[in-house]
């Protein structure tokens, strides 16, 4: 018994240093891509109002009121630990924050503005306050930065659908400010990656988007950013983007699954309810539609980045903390079939997705009226079992290239099915 536990000790070490290898080789884009799973926190004094962030501003209310929001922005009852908590519970491992939405309020104090949480009652930094607890629990923490201001008098458009630009206004100036405060947000919290928006207005361009993108770079070369420093995204129609024009590591289709694609990296972002920031009464997704867009999303070979807007007082609403846990609830016990995985072989439908990870694939089950599904298979690989994630064997045959496996019944949550094959399957060309 003593020789056997030695034999299991030192495969056990081989193992985990050959899994060690592995990850030391992939890059910080392939490490951020395996996280699969974040929560975007979209928030600022706009909660008091429970309109929409930046896009608010000028329209449902008065500019002049929404500037002075902050003053009146005390959230006493942000807690950075439990909300991070409630971020690892649901199994997500990253978080982004809005540090500065297209209102230009900024969620830290920083040393180039007075518009910023400094001079709020609540005083306290509450970026910085995220980055410890992402820290300490093991989260990768991220920032979301608007690259327009319409509050900054040097930014030229000050108001949602404006295209006249403020003769007083100095672009130079702004994109000078914006560098100042990237560095410092870089010094000061160290993120995993920067999510840009608001390169669409006029005053942006590619050219100073490529100039922003090479600069963040060079201070810290690890970073991931995404591809909204420059106007080629897929953002909500989905389309496809000539990766030639893509400023940026990955590209960012929102409120939409991103199209499978096995090249160019990509990650969906989702709102749990309608509004990015809080609304109070606003509709929630259902349990079965959150697990249906995160196994498309990581079916089609992305990340999701699923959006919660804190209240007022900063703590987020009970009942999305309480859809968050059942996710979470779902993902532990399917996560193999989540994390470190790339899609398919076999392209998202109505029916399932698929995932894959070493000699493994698995099936993302979306409709649970279907009894039976049929497949392709080619002589790269051998089926040795077909099993659900919670242990039930399936029955299954093949014929001419094909498998059809049986399903199980009574089934009414999202489930995976895992097939067992006698190969490494990552790189295997998806199936037409």
């Amino acid at each position: 018994m003593r020789i056997l536990l030695i034999i299991i000790a030192v495969f056990s070490l081989q193992f985990t240093k050959a899994q060690q290898k592995k990850s030391e080789t992939k890059t910080g884009l392939d490490q951020f891509m395996d996280l699969r799973f974040g929560m975007f926190i979209h928030w600022g004094p706009v909660s008091l109002r429970g309109t929409e962030i930046g896009w608010s501003r000028g329209h449902q209310v008065e500019a002049a009121d929404y500037d002075n929001l902050y003053k009146e922005f005390n959230p006493v009852l942000f807690d950075a630990d439990a909300i991070v908590a409630t971020a690892k519970e649901a199994g997500m491992k990253y978080l982004t924050i809005t540090a500065k939405h297209h209102d230009g309020y900024c969620l830290w104090p920083s040393a180039f503005t007075e518009y910023d949480i400094s001079v709020s009652p609540y005083k306290k930094d509450i970026v910085g306050e995220l980055a410890r607890a992402c820290k300490e629990q093991e989260i990768e923490f991220c920032i979301y930065y608007s690259v327009l201001d319409w509050w900054h008098p040097d930014y030229p458009i000050h108001r949602a659908g404006d295209e006249e630009h403020d003769p007083k206004s100095n672009m130079p100036n702004y994109v000078l400010y914006m560098k100042n405060q990237l560095k410092e947000l870089i010094d000061l919290y160290d993120p995993t990656m920067l999510w840009f928006d608001g390169a669409w207005e006029t005053p942006w361009t590619d050219e100073t988007g490529l100039e922003m993108y090479n600069y963040l770079k060079e201070i810290k070369p690890s970073l991931v950013i995404n591809n909204r420093l420059g106007k080629e995204i897929a953002a909500v129609d989905n389309k496809v983007i000539d990766v030639s024009k893509m400023i940026g590591d990955y590209d960012t289709p929102e409120q939409v699954v991103g199209r499978m694609n096995m090249e160019v990296p990509w990650e969906s972002s989702f709102t749990i309810c309608n509004q990015w920031a809080w609304k109070p009464n606003d509709p929630m997704k259902s349990l079965d539609q959150c697990l249906d867009i995160l196994s498309k999303v990581v079916g089609g070979n992305g990340n999701l980045l699923l959006n919660v807007g804190p209240m007022p007082d900063g703590r987020i609403e009970q009942r999305q903390v309480d859809r968050l846990k059942e996710i979470g609830t779902w993902l532990a016990q399917h996560q193999e079939a989540v994390y470190e995985t790339l899609g398919g072989p076999y392209k998202p439908t109505d029916d399932y997705t698929a995932t894959r990870k070493n000699n493994k694939i698995f099936l993302h089950i979306i409709n649970e009226k279907v009894k039976e599904i049929t497949l392709p298979i080619n002589d790269a690989f051998k089926i040795n079992n077909i099993y659900t994630l919670d242990g039930e064997e399936l029955k299954y045959t093949t014929a001419e290239k094909q498998v059809f496996i049986k399903l199980p019944d009574n089934r009414t949550v999202n489930y995976v099915v895992a097939m067992e094959v006698n190969n490494n399957i990552e790189q295997l060309a998806v199936f037409d």
